[in-house]
């Protein structure tokens, strides 16, 4: 790649209409998590000041349900001692450090991301534009890598450490370039191999390589005077070969424990993940989940070889429960089970090591089915983050689908959340059980422009079951956590309601599809017809009340702030939590009559 061609994106347009976009962005969400307090000066207009007064960010903005601060972005302004300065995402942190408590340890790496998350912003800006219309009519991976936003709740959601401008270019989802994943033999005494129990290894590996090129990778092996019998074939993401594997495992790499055979014969697109690969040569095929050393949104985006080996074992386990039970068949929810994992263990970085150890993360996989072969004729699937997409003139993708469907909003609404609602209600109902249910781990099964069913995705690395005592399977037992039962619900009111229905009802409302009470009476209705269809779980809804008059405010990027390289440990995930207060629920006011 041309080292100056590869920077054609960053231009002053670019980068000027990037920060504005992020700093319009961190004002509303670090006022939602009440780390900095507007203050109001009148007609609608409010300012920010920096920790020193000095500085201070002037804006119009209305204030929604849910403390949710819809800001026009054209409207902000940056000034100090009476003069306008220019925005600048990176400045705002630095003018605003101490009210986000950023540690000295923290600062510099939270800056780096912010900065990355800037270029990706002015990246997609270069792009050619596609407007909402069209994407409401286009294919999945289309959509896939024309999404632009990341994480609606987290400021510094692209930070992608470790990539350089090239590896953007290459790996990055937004880019949308066709990549082949790199294939290693990995020695069978350090490797571990699991899969669902109606699958094997031969099976699983003939089918997503084909017979040629398993001849071909054998080949290579006995060339070398190895038995290919000692070793399994483990697929690496190219960054992670070239950057990690090759110089870090340069041991097992010499002494023939790890062989490269070289590229597969597939062409995969990174999806918004960054880690996972969807098949576009087969889209029958798995996607492949790969381990990335790479510092992401508060966690270092590798897989732990430990971790790998219960993933098969949970993901049957859970397709068993939804497939059984009588309201998850209703919705029509179905799962991508994680098939088959992989895993290599490094015995001196191990021994070195805790289990949080980015070193004990770096060679590991897993198979997860695709959607494809699952759909019914004339369906197509979209990410549920597309959602929240909105185009470069300011049309949202949910508005699209909406007025394409011909329905009322509240219908289509309605249709859309007994798919998507109603299956994270029963979960935690009827089973302490919760996903982790943001837009890119959903994906939408869509009937012309209409929600039809949801399928959940990246089950075993995210899904809880919140009890420490629940009877599972010995394998599956991993899962289980002690969570108190006054948080329990808020694996609805934070993770559904605060961090995904509340952008959503902020987009509808920008456009002008319809008002607040709309889509809240519409969520309200949905939840009440739900438990009006399980009166025998009358005594758990009534102990974990979804119409409560508030709820606690439970933050995101205050975790990031804290500690952006592991802000959550996923097996105690209540302990990290950081909360600022109550919100309104806006739930409450459509509370049924009973």
């Amino acid at each position: 790649m041309n080292p100056t061609t590869s920077v054609d994106h960053l231009t002053p347009e670019r980068w000027a209409r990037a920060n504005r976009l992020l700093v319009r962005k961190a004002l509303a969400e670090f006022a939602h998590e009440r780390l900095v307090t507007p203050e109001p000066t009148g007609d609608g207009r409010w300012r920010v000041r920096g920790d020193d007064d000095a500085v201070e960010y002037r804006f119009a903005a209305r204030l929604l349900a849910l403390d949710h601060w819809l800001i026009d972005p054209e409207s902000v302004t940056r000034h100090r001692d009476g003069a306008e300065l220019p925005l600048d995402a990176v400045d705002l942190v630095l003018d605003l450090r101490r009210a986000l408590g950023l540690t000295d340890t923290v600062l510099p790496v939270y800056l780096e991301e912010i900065s990355a998350t800037l270029a990706g912003g002015a990246y997609k800006l270069a792009k050619p534009p596609v407007s909402a219309a069209e994407l409401a009519e286009a294919d999945f991976q289309t959509i896939e890598t024309q999404m632009t936003e990341g994480h609606p709740c987290f400021v510094a959601n692209n930070g992608r450490i470790g990539f350089g401008v090239h590896d953007h270019h290459r790996y990055a989802p937004e880019a949308g370039s066709g990549v082949r994943l790199v294939w290693l033999a990995a020695h069978r005494d350090r490797t571990t191999f699991t899969c669902a129990a109606d699958l094997d290894y031969d099976t699983l590996v003939r089918a997503e390589l084909g017979e040629e090129t398993l001849a071909g990778f054998a080949a290579t092996l006995t060339g070398l005077g190895l038995d290919p019998d000692d070793y399994l074939l483990l697929p690496v993401h190219p960054w992670q070969w070239w950057n990690k594997l090759s110089v870090t495992f340069a041991g097992e790499v010499a002494r023939r424990r790890l062989v490269c055979l070289g590229e597969g014969p597939d062409t995969y697109l990174a999806q918004q993940s960054i880690r996972t690969f969807f098949n576009v040569t087969r889209p029958d095929r798995h996607y492949v989940k790969t381990a990335l050393s790479v510092l992401n949104m508060g966690f270092m985006r590798g897989l732990s070889a430990a971790y790998m080996e219960a993933t098969p074992a949970i993901n049957d386990w859970l397709a068993a429960l939804v497939d059984n039970d009588p309201v998850f068949k209703r919705t029509g929810l179905s799962i991508l089970r994680e098939r088959a994992a992989i895993g290599y263990r490094h015995p001196q970085y191990e021994a070195a090591t805790d289990r949080y150890s980015p070193y004990r993360k770096m060679l590991a996989a897993l198979w997860r089915e695709s959607p494809v072969p699952g759909l019914e004729p004339g369906r197509r699937v979209a990410t549920m983050a597309s959602l929240l997409h909105v185009d470069g003139d300011g049309r949202s993708l949910a508005a699209a689908l909406i007025a394409a469907s011909g329905q009322p909003p509240a219908q289509w609404l309605r249709r859309y959340l007994d798919a998507y609602l109603v299956p994270l209600l029963h979960s935690l109902y009827a089973y302490d059980l919760a996903f982790m249910p943001h837009g890119e781990n959903v994906i939408l099964v869509l009937d012309g422009a209409t929600v039809e069913r949801v399928v959940f995705k990246d089950i075993a690395e995210e899904i809880v079951v919140m009890d420490p005592e629940a009877d599972l399977p010995e394998a599956v037992r991993r899962i289980r956590a002690a969570v108190p039962e006054d948080e329990k619900i808020l694996s609805i009111f934070t993770d559904v309601i605060d961090c995904f229905l509340r952008h959503l009802a902020a987009v509808l409302v920008t456009e002008g599809v319809c008002d607040e009470d709309t889509v809240w009476r519409t969520v309200a209705e949905c939840a009440a017809a739900y438990a009006d269809s399980v009166p025998h779980l009358a005594d758990r809804l009534a102990r974990h009340d979804l119409f409560a008059e508030r709820f606690p405010l439970s933050c995101l990027n205050r975790l990031q702030l804290r500690d952006n390289r592991q802000m959550v440990d996923l097996a105690d995930p209540s302990a990290a939590l950081q909360f600022a207060g109550t919100l309104d629920n806006p739930l409450a006011r459509f509370a049924p009559r009973r």
